[in-house]
């Protein structure tokens, strides 16, 4: 009787362990915007990264003006570097949404708390821009 408390009670331990570190694994949520939404969001939050995750050529052609460019297959290396606040406000754009929805996935796994996918390029009616990024 003794040993079969014992290993309840090594169990109980155990899946508590096991709430606590789901719980601090959990990520912010994950939130779109469209395209009047994200010019309302950048209006407001001067602070905020515009953050495109397109390629140079891509950025090049045409891009959302005071945008910064860390493209999808970079931004791991680069997020710690250039991305270092975790609760900034980062809004993400791509070309037409699907690039910019895994940055999003791969920030918030990261746990940076404020990030938004403003979906594609393509979908926005406001102002743009051409001419390659400089920093």
């Amino acid at each position: 009787m003794k040993r079969i408390l014992g290993f309840m009670t090594v169990l109980f331990i155990l899946s508590l362990a096991g709430v606590a570190a789901q719980a601090s694994q959990e990520t912010a949520p994950y939130r779109s915007l469209s395209p009047a939404e994200t010019k309302k969001f950048l209006d407001e939050n001067k602070k905020a990264v515009l953050l495109d995750v397109r390629t140079p050529q891509e950025y090049a052609q045409v891009h959302i003006p005071g945008s910064v460019l860390i493209p999808d297959y970079e931004l791991v290396a680069r997020m710690d570097k250039e991305l270092p606040d975790l609760d900034a406000p980062i809004v993400v754009y791509c070309r037409s949404g699907n690039r910019s929805r895994g940055a999003v996935m791969k920030l918030l796994q990261a746990g940076y708390t404020q990030v938004y996918d403003a979906g594609g390029i393509n979908s926005w009616p406001y102002k743009t821009e051409a001419g390659a990024y400089v920093k």
